[in-house]
Formats: structure tokens, C-alpha cells, sequence
């Protein structure tokens, strides 16, 4: 009998030779290949893979997984349901996107050095998706206040089974909104987005595990910087005094920084990887919001 670090090698070698993409979750297949082979054996993820013999039924079982993640190429989080952020679990449909966020490092030192803890009051998600931004947010900071934002019904009720399953539902609500046109009429003290931020013609060309996510959280606009123009533009209505904007644009960073040159955006870094976030001051947009509406209008064509 193998043993299940032995099936995990061999799953790796199967989904190596598949050509499957790894980019939800994990990023190789040795990862994907231990996702798979704990949940087809009732085990978390997040948890050491112990090196007991499987039993031939056991292995039995895990090859399934391993063939229907090949045969399929959906993302293990569909397959499964669950995924993981910031050390928390999530449920996750095709409804929306499976979380990957750089963010999910912000969240788990409760934003310190970047933001002080203790002044985040109200927070808000918004394009929130399966609500992990904003429900992780909720649990970094015990004494805040979180609304979830989607202008997706789908996302939402798949937000709501999230807030319920982490027990948040006094802190944590879901307003149905195109960006900021569906909010009740308050101020936060964070607003935290991931936003589509995809070329269309990336969007289009795209590995088959991300033709199963929702494309409206994945393309916007010709340059992917349709919805980050929405947000930078409206973000500073709804932002306290001493509010901030943590904008994610991923890829398209550049093209953000190369459009809005004067704008003193803060590019964060992340020890454990990812780009194109930034962190913004509500006084810092106010003060460029001619910057930001002539931006606007070159792109609309005005």
C-alpha cells in the first residue's frame, strides 16, 4: 500500500503531465495535487498531510478527484466548493471568483504597518464575490463594522452562506450594488476592492480553469482599467476624513500608474508575493479629482 505522501507525488506527476494551470489556490501541482487528495479523504488542507497507508478504496478515491480536476479543467475550488483565504475556509460556486488576493496578507496583520487598526470602524468590500475580502476583514478586526458590495444576486447569496458560516452576521452585511449606486448613505473608514481588472483580449486568451469563473469579475475594458476609473473617481464620497482606498488592479498596474502619473498612489509589496495593489488617501483623491475626471472623460470619449 502507498502511503498518501506517495499518491500526492503521483497525483503531482499526473497533473504535471496534464498541463493543468495552477493559479487558484496554488500555484504548482504538488499543492493542487495535496487540495485534491485531502478533500477526497475528508482531510483539511490547511492541516499537516499526515503519512499513513491508504487503503486501495482510499486510493481509489483520490485518483477520481485527480482525473475529474484533469478531465474537467475547472479549479479545485469549484470541484470541491471550499477554498482557502487568509486561513479561512470559503464556500465557492462558478458564481463567483475563487479568492487569490495578495490582500489576504494586508488582512492577516489586521493591516499594520499600512493602516492603524484601532481607526477602522466601517469598512467595505466592494466587488466582493464571495465576501472573503470582507468577511476575513471582520475577523482581523473584532470591532468593525463590514459591508459586502456585488452587483451580482449569485455573489451575494453565496457571500451570505460565508458570513453565516463564520458566524458574522451582526458585523457583516451584503448590499446589492453597481459600485457605489446600491450603498446606504454612510461613510468608511476603509474601502477594500478587487475589482475586474482584465484586458478584454487577456480575458479571451485566458487558461481553461479561468473560462469556469464569472467573466464579469475577471475583463474590464479594453486596458483592464474600466472598473479602477469608477473607483478612483466616486471612492472619495464615500471614505471618512482620514479614510483610505486599498485598490487592487493586479497586471494592469502599470498601465494605471503610466495614465494617472501624478497621482501619489503607494504601491504595496507583499513578502509573500503579488503586485498591483495600492493604498490610497481620501484627501490624496480629492486633491487629484480633476486629474481623475479628465481621465474619465478622455476614456469615455468626452
Amino acid at each position: 500500500m502507498k502511503t498518501l505522501q506517495e499518491v500526492i507525488e503521483n497525483a503531482a506527476r499526473q497533473l504535471h503531465e496534464a498541463d493543468v494551470f495552477c493559479g487558484h489556490g496554488t500555484d504548482n501541482v504538488r499543492d493542487e495535487a495535496a487540495w485534491l487528495a485531502c478533500h477526497a479523504l475528508g482531510l483539511s488542507p490547511v492541516d499537516p498531510v499526515p503519512n499513513d497507508p491508504l487503503t486501495p478504496e482510499q486510493e481509489q478515491c483520490v485518483d477520481d478527484w485527480v482525473k475529474k480536476r484533469i478531465t474537467t479543467r475547472r479549479p479545485t475550488a469549484y470541484l470541491t466548493g471550499t477554498a482557502w483565504f487568509a486561513g479561512m475556509a470559503f464556500q465557492v460556486s462558478e458564481d463567483v471568483l475563487v479568492p487569490r488576493s495578495p490582500l489576504a496578507e494586508m488582512i492577516s496583520e489586521a493591516f499594520s504597518p499600512w493602516l492603524e487598526p484601532a481607526t477602522i470602524h466601517h469598512a467595505l468590500d466592494l466587488c466582493t464575490g464571495s465576501g472573503c475580502i470582507g468577511i476575513a476583514t471582520a475577523a482581523a478586526l473584532p470591532h468593525a463594522q463590514v459591508d459586502l458590495a456585488d452587483i451580482s444576486p449569485a455573489a451575494l447569496a453565496i457571500a451570505k452562506r460565508n458570513i453565516q458560516q463564520h458566524q458574522l452576521s451582526e458585523r457583516v452585511q451584503t448590499h446589492e450594488s453597481d459600485f457605489f449606486e446600491g450603498l446606504p448613505a454612510k461613510r468608511y473608514d476603509l474601502i477594500l476592492t478587487n475589482p475586474p481588472y482584465v484586458p478584454q483580449q487577456e480575458a479571451d486568451i485566458l487558461p481553461d480553469e479561468y473560462m469556469a469563473e464569472p467573466g464579469l469579475g475577471l475583463a474590464s475594458g479594453d486596458d483592464g482599467l474600466d472598473a479602477a476609473c469608477i473607483i478612483l473617481n466616486r471612492a472619495a464620497d464615500f471614505l471618512t476624513a482620514d479614510g483610505h482606498l486599498v485598490l487592487e488592479v493586479g497586471g494592469s498596474w502599470e498601465r494605471l500608474q503610466a495614465a494617472l502619473p501624478e497621482i501619489p498612489f503607494m504601491w504595496l509589496d507583499f513578502y509573500h508575493g503579488g503586485d498591483g495593489v495600492l493604498i490610497i488617501r481620501r484627501d490624496e483623491l480629492i486633491a487629484a479629482r480633476g486629474v481623475l475626471q479628465a481621465w474619465q472623460k478622455e476614456r469615455n470619449g468626452e
